[in-house]
């Protein structure tokens, strides 16, 4: 498997924004403003805009193995006791198999909480080409995606690939203040040297954009660190799928691919398979759309408005309130998993930071991405939970 670099620097970039850099820099006041009509929430955002012409296998790979340490990471925050729903889209770009009168460029997911369908599209992608016009693919992110209004949001998008990023004809100063003027901070990350990065205006991009640039070397392998406690984690994931029961059009499909993305993962490496089970027990893991559980769980009486049809073959005959008796006892079967889950988790990475004390190892999941996070967190409001 490939290396983690490219999502550790991706989730790294919040080192980039100036006040995160001084150690005696006053705090930054809490931003608490009134919600935009349709978000009671707050919002992490990510848009992954990555490369897909020939030479970048390696990138995808990357980002097929860290996309669970993305969640994870991103689930420590808080805001006002709050978790934040977490939204990732994605692109790709650089493809001759796009179309050119799209600029070969390809929204493959929008904004999103949908975490699986995330994971199927990223191992879905393919490399082919191609044509990279990096101000193409952050224009068409700033404009066309549904970034949230709230000035609590955190807005990001990453931009990673190997040729020049000023290729194409729109210019990626002016795409890039576009993003800025909608609060979005661009970032990054060139596969190549440092040097021919800042050639080729990656750096000055993130500059443009008050992110961070990064290089990396796309096609370098890993070494996973397998804890005691990752064989118990993969079994509560076992026990944690009894516990979905699909309903409505997406419900069979979409709980099949659930257990394809646990296999996805799982071929990546075993520690990765483990930190998409913890992805799984946290809150930003919600599949009310097709899940019975979670939907009940956001709509107390939802089971009055599902029809009988919709329901599984399993429980089109018995009454709403055997219906509701089944859904309380799996709610609190799953409640039991995630919490065990949870103590494990911890646990599994308090012994990661623990090993990754001992040897001088390659930038992963480890300081730089626990730095960053706090850092941002403390620019806009939020708290990390430990």
């Amino acid at each position: 498997m490939k290396s983690t670099l490219f999502i550790s620097a991706l989730l790294a970039t919040t080192l980039s924004f100036a006040s995160c850099n001084n150690s005696n820099a006053k705090p930054v006041e809490k931003i608490n403003p009134e919600k935009p009509k349709g978000e009671d929430n707050n919002k992490i955002q990510v848009a992954l805009l990555l490369d897909t012409s020939n030479s970048m296998d390696g990138l995808i790979d990357q980002a097929k193995s860290r996309l669970w340490n993305i969640v994870n990471t991103l689930t420590t925050l808080k805001y006002s006791g709050k978790t934040p729903d977490i939204e990732i889209a994605l692109y790709e770009y650089g493809n001759d198999g796009l179309a050119q009168q799209s600029n070969y460029i390809r929204q493959v997911t929008p904004l999103t909480t949908d975490l699986d369908l995330i994971s199927e599209k990223l191992f879905a992608l393919r490399t082919n080409g191609g044509n990279e016009y990096c101000g193409a693919v952050i224009q068409d992110a700033t404009k066309k995606l549904q970034w949230g209004k709230a000035n609590d949001n955190m807005k990001l998008i990453y931009i990673a690939g190997n040729e020049a990023f000023n290729q194409g004809g729109i210019n990626y100063k002016e795409a890039i203040s576009d993003a800025m003027k909608n609060d979005i901070y661009v970032n990054t990350i060139f596969c190549g040297s440092s040097l021919e990065g800042i050639n080729t205006f990656w750096k000055d991009g993130a500059d443009y954009g008050k992110g961070k640039y990064f290089n990396i070397d796309s096609n370098q392998s890993i070494q996973y660190v397998s804890t005691p406690y990752d064989d118990q984690i993969s079994k509560c994931n076992v026990k944690i799928n009894s516990t979905y029961i699909g309903y409505g059009s997406k419900g069979s499909a979409k709980k099949i691919n659930q257990e394809v993305q646990d296999k996805n993962a799982q071929g990546v490496s075993s520690a990765n398979y483990a930190e998409r089970a913890v992805s799984k027990s946290k809150a930003v893991y919600k599949n009310e759309s097709w899940d019975l559980v979670d939907r009940v769980k956001q709509d107390p009486k939802a089971i009055a408005k599902i029809k009988k049809e919709e329901l599984p073959a399993e429980l089109q005959n018995k009454s709403e309130a055997e219906v509701q008796e089944i859904i309380t006892q799996k709610t609190k079967e799953r409640e039991a998993i995630q919490k065990e889950i949870g103590e494990l988790g911890k646990k599994r990475q308090q012994y990661i930071d623990t090993e990754a004390k001992k040897t001088k190892s390659q930038d992963d999941l480890g300081k730089a991405i626990n730095t960053s996070i706090v850092a941002l967190a403390k620019v806009k409001g939020y708290t990390v939970e430990k």
